[in-house]
């Protein structure tokens, strides 16, 4: 087996979408491995133009002159890869069920950056579903890319807790450098055959699906402490909401408070500049929100603009 005497000796291919994983992107660059090439998804419209936006990542490779591929779907076409020479892929957060046959190209192996402490939270929303939960730890786990979805062995953690206000953005943000800087620190001795992997407990696994449009909608039959949790998991991304009439008002933050007794699950009440809703055991206060179609705002400034659709009291649902 060849030996590797200096990171940048190590041939990389990198795979990845979001912000996050162009962290990770540039802990793997900034400890100087070579990186031959990534692959992201496909460019996606967005906004009122319908512009196509390129992921983070693609926007940083242009900007360092690495090459960029963009298959459909991964699955059905990976003859790109056959050309390049890398002996390792690196990966986080592609977005995409990675074929076996691709991952056998690498020379040495595949790699993963996975936003939880394996077996726990396998999938595709670890990290939301961790505040969901209402789980005060979580972390990033570097593992072993095989074809069974998130399964392989494990190489390295790290542990963090997660701030009671902490949202999926946030958090996203901090687990992501430590996912780089675990992955930078690392990715020498794997490519060497130096560092031992653990095999998961298959007993304590469990499996974070991807977030339901459904479950966007908060209920307001949930306790108080399950809609700041879900109001956390998804915020700032996609945003979780409550119907004002038949608008949602999407909550990016929130805060426990009291208030009064004998209203149902949904009443809320405007006091001064704050807006108080009932949930099934008690009240959160609304912080930062965004009705249907309008800005972002601060909720002093949202009551300011908003009255003649709240009047003192109402409901929520």
């Amino acid at each position: 087996m060849k030996r590797f005497a200096r990171n940048e000796d190590v041939k990389v291919l990198f795979l990845g979408t979001p912000e996050m994983a162009r962290t990770v992107l540039d802990g793997i660059v900034g400890a100087g491995y070579d990186v031959i090439g990534v692959v992201t998804q496909p460019d996606r419209e967005a906004g009122r133009g319908h512009k196509l936006r390129f992921s983070p990542v693609k926007e940083y490779a242009l900007e360092r002159g690495i090459p960029v591929y963009q298959p459909e779907k991964i699955r059905d076409d990976y003859s790109f890869a056959e050309a390049l020479r890398f002996d390792v892929i690196a990966c986080m957060a592609y977005g995409q069920i990675v074929p076996e046959g691709f991952l056998r190209m690498a020379k040495i192996g595949a790699i993963n950056v996975h936003g939880s402490l394996l077996p726990a939270y396998r999938g595709a929303a670890p990290i939301q579903r961790a505040i969901m939960d209402g789980l005060d730890r979580t972390g990033v786990s570097l593992m072993e890319m095989v074809a069974e979805m998130d399964a392989g062995n494990v190489y390295d953690t790290r542990e963090t807790e997660i701030g009671p206000e902490e949202n999926y953005t946030d958090l996203g943000k901090r687990l992501a450098s430590l996912g780089a800087e675990m992955i930078a620190a690392d990715l020498l001795a794997y490519a060497n055959g130096e560092l031992k992997g653990r095999t998961q407990d298959e007993e304590k696994a469990t499996i974070a699906k991807k977030i339901r449009k459904s479950e966007e909608h908060v209920s307001i039959g949930f306790d108080r402490k399950k809609a700041h949790d879900a109001f956390r998991g998804l915020s700032e991304e996609p945003g979780g909401y409550l119907l004002l009439g038949d608008e949602k008002l999407k909550v990016f933050s929130s805060s426990f408070v009291e208030g009064p007794e004998g209203k149902e699950a949904g009443a809320y009440l405007v006091s001064g500049k704050k807006l108080i809703v009932r949930f099934a055991d008690g009240w959160l206060s609304l912080d930062e929100v965004q009705l249907e179609g309008k800005k972002r705002m601060d909720i002093a400034s949202f009551l300011n603009g908003n009255q003649n659709k709240l009047g003192e009291e109402g409901l929520l649902a």
